[in-house]
This record gives structure tokens, sequence and C-alpha cells, in this order.
């Protein structure tokens, strides 16, 4: 009765330290903006990014993840297939600052304290908060209203590997859903300006950031227990 007491004492503290893998790191790469202006290429970063981030792993399969990720975002009409927008020829800028929390959960079990390599694709989503400046067009230029803040929904996919004991290398991409459709300057909230409004009224913009993160694990080892 003892020594399957001290066995239960054993994995639960094994598995309250694991619970305490902790990573903190930076991501670069680049963003990309899907909206009423430019290309609607899905992935082409043309501005770069960076950002930190920071996870808790509560077990091999799912972490919470928080982020800070900043970039310019900015599309030109004359890049776009479409003739329409090639002949209007609007181009324009945007400063996007970006908090996201939420859940990352691995395909395959990723634990942080075995030896070896571990390698496994990701899935992360959650919530998004970002500034960004209020936009519109007067004849045919960019005009700064306001700076102003929204919400989107993150959807990244990704794969990741570890490079030391401490060191995890991972390549993502992740869509943003947001919840304005004026990144671009093409639906201004302010109602004075609503005689600017061009474009798709009814379809918000997105936003894409495609890249690299490089984090250094630290915490708890596990418990070994003797048999």
């Amino acid at each position: 009765m003892s020594k399957t007491f001290s066995l239960f004492i054993c994995l639960f503290l094994s598995m309250a330290m694991q619970a305490q893998i902790h990573e903190i790191g930076v991501f670069i790469g680049g963003s990309n903006y899907i909206g009423d202006i430019g290309p609607t290429t899905y992935i082409a970063p043309n501005e770069p990014a960076l950002g930190l981030l920071y996870k808790w792993n509560k077990s091999p399969r799912h972490a919470w993840r928080a982020s800070y990720t900043m970039s310019k975002i900015s599309s030109n009409d004359l890049n776009s297939k479409e003739p329409s927008r090639n002949q209007r020829a609007y181009h324009f800028e945007n400063n996007l600052k970006e908090l996201s929390l939420g859940l990352e959960f691995n395909f395959f079990d990723f634990n942080l304290h075995q030896l070896g390599r571990k390698t496994t694709p990701y899935v992360y989503s959650g919530l998004s908060y970002f500034s960004y400046e209020e936009l519109y067009f007067q004849w045919g230029e960019t005009q700064k209203d306001k700076n102003a803040n929204s919400l989107a929904i993150p959807m990244i996919v990704g794969i990741k590997s570890n490079i030391s004991r401490s060191l995890i290398l991972a390549a993502e991409i992740g869509a943003r859903y947001t919840f304005t459709d004026n990144l671009d300057g093409s639906n201004p909230k302010n109602e004075n300006l609503k005689p600017f409004q061009f474009g798709n009224i009814n379809n918000n913009d997105w936003y894409v950031f495609s890249g690299f993160t490089l984090t250094y694990t630290f915490g708890e080892k596990p418990c070994y227990c003797a048999e």
C-alpha cells in the first residue's frame, strides 16, 4: 500500500512539474494584407514582422500561448491582376501592433523532458487585440483620421522541432480575420467620411504573419521514480 501511494505521489508530482515547462522567444518573418486594395494572394509577405512570444506547456499536446507582434502592412493596386484595381491605382500603408492569447495544439506528443529529436505539426487559435490607423482616401491619396483598435481571430498552422536541449525552431503561417473593414481606408468608421467608401463593404479585412519562431525552454524537470 505504501509503495503504491508513493508511486501515485511521484506520478502526480511528475505531471505537476511537467506543467511548469515554459518557452520564451522571438518571431521573425513578414506580413501581408488581404482586402479591397492590391492583390488578393493569401500568403505573400511584403513587409517585415517582428514579435515576442511566451508558451506555457500544460501537456505534451497543448500549450497556452501569448504573443506580441509588430508590423507594417501595405498594398498597391498596380500589383493586382484585376484590371479595375490597376486603373484605380490606390496604395496604402498601415502600422499594426498585435497582442494575441490562445491555445496551441500539437498533433504529436512534444514532450520537452525527453531526449532526442522531436517534430510535430501544430495549430493555434484564440483572440487577438490590435491597434491600427483609421485611414480614408481623398483625391486618390490616403489620409489618416485617428488611431483605432479592433479584434481578430488568429488561425495559425506550423511545424516545430527541437534543435537542442533548450531551443525549439518553428515555421508557421497565421491568417487573422479582423473585425474591421478599414485597414486599407476603404470603409472609414467616421460618419463624416462615409462618402469616401469604396470596394466591398460587406467583407472585413485580413492580415497574415508568416515566418519563424525560436524559443528557449525552461522550467522544472519531471520526477523519476525508482520501482
